[in-house]
């Protein structure tokens, strides 16, 4: 991806988000996931070669980012809360052209980097339930739909299963070591009705359109993998 800085809030220039450390990531991504669990990868081969795609999350451990990142089959650029930007991971995420977000207000900066991701062919990654949960996309936020009805792109839904089953003897706070996690990408779909608007009820319209088609790409997933 072309780096072109654009206008953010207070006048700062925005520089888009690195496609080249993107990839890195992806590599760094495939080396740590498959070194330390056992991803069983399903229906990559629906994620489109080539163009913008959103891939839409679910969201119950803090490896399901770094699980997709490193078996999706393209580089991906996720939006991530900024309190996960500290100390050297900041200089990292941002290296390996992740997307720092501040979810107290409206981050204008955020907005106009994912949406640069999005025009320049790339993919974005997105936790559409906010925050860390169930994982079941009970409750999505607007911000998913904003982005693929501004921007055309098509959708992917993508569950991961099994991260957050058992905690790790070793480290609590992970799956246990070579431990099996599914990742299962699901058929994509345009979120908007093709009118092209970005009213509040064409927003709330695509929100429900997205949360269907999440929550059966879901109950399919959990089928298949029997999870």
């Amino acid at each position: 991806m072309r780096r072109h800085p654009r206008r953010g809030e207070a006048g700062r220039e925005v520089t888009a988000p690195s496609l080249r450390g993107a990839e890195v990531g992806r590599r760094i991504g495939v080396g740590l996931m498959y070194g330390l669990w056992k991803p069983r990868v399903l229906g990559a081969w629906k994620v489109p070669a080539s163009g913008p795609v959103i891939f839409a999350v679910n969201h119950s451990h803090n490896i399901d980012g770094p699980m997709v990142m490193g078996v999706a089959p393209r580089p991906t650029h996720f939006l991530i809360k900024k309190e996960a930007f500290v100390g050297p991971l900041d200089p990292f995420l941002l290296g390996i052209g992740q997307v720092k977000v501040d979810r107290s207000g409206t981050d204008r900066t955020a907005i106009t980097q994912a949406l640069d991701v999005l025009s320049a062919g790339g993919v974005l990654g997105i936790f559409p339930e906010g925050t860390r949960g169930e994982g079941d996309f009970a409750a999505l936020r607007a911000g998913l739909a904003y982005f693929a009805v501004r921007s055309g792109a098509p959708i992917v839904p993508v569950a991961v299963l099994g991260s957050s089953d058992k905690r790790g003897r070793l480290i609590k706070g992970l799956p246990p070591l070579r431990s099996r996690v599914d990742v299962v990408f699901g058929d994509p779909f345009e979120a908007g009705d093709g009118s092209g608007r970005r009213t509040r009820k064409a927003l709330d319209e695509a929100t429900e359109r997205i949360q269907k088609q999440l929550t059966s790409h879901l109950e399919n997933a959990r089928r298949l993998t029997g999870r």
